[in-house]
């Protein structure tokens, strides 16, 4: 990856700039380093996704500009030549926000149990009573196609519940009607 010292830098603005400004100076900046582009890097996208994802933050850039801040007032340590400097920890840079999975699975195993991705060793039942909307994006992934049908009876069979429900309780209430 690119290495990423000052965001600013990054994307070629000003650190007192508006917010608008940063947002312009990315996206000119994605258009013309974007991968699929032939002039396009992978490295130099992620650099820009990671710079923009703290700076487009209120929050976020408040506390980066403050570290910036900080680290430029603490001289830096100063290490023997040929002593290479400590590896930072890389930042997770994701908007995705996951629930933590239970320990183990819910409910009783039934029909096929996925040897992949965050649901491995559940079984379908499994994961429709507790994430059914995984099972609609797996039923369209290549590799959940070889499940397509079980997925499909599983979700159809979620999806006729509430109707037997709905059509119980309409038929208690005939019984209680008065005429």
């Amino acid at each position: 990856m690119v290495a990423s010292g000052d965001l600013y830098k990054v994307l070629q603005v000003d650190p007192e700039a508006e917010r608008e400004v940063i947002r312009a100076a990315y996206r000119t900046l994605a258009l013309k380093h974007h991968p699929d582009l032939s002039a396009g890097s992978h490295d130099r996208m992620a650099a820009l996704n990671h710079a923009w994802g703290i700076l487009r933050s209120v929050s976020a850039r408040a506390a980066y500009d403050q570290a910036r801040a900080e680290a430029r007032r603490t001289p830096e340590v100063q290490r023997k030549p040929g002593v290479p400097k400590p590896e930072q920890p890389k930042p997770v840079a994701s908007d995705e926000i996951r629930a933590p999975l239970p320990a183990t699975p819910p409910g009783t195993p039934s029909g096929s149990v996925l040897d992949f991705g965050r649901y491995a060793g559940w079984s379908l039942g499994q994961i429709a009573s507790a994430d059914p909307v995984y099972l609609e994006w797996l039923a369209r992934t290549p590799i959940g196609r070889s499940f397509n049908r079980e997925i499909h009876a599983l979700l159809a069979t979620r999806a006729a519940a509430p109707l037997a429900r709905v059509a119980a309780a309409e038929r208690r209430s005939r019984r209680f009607r008065r005429r």
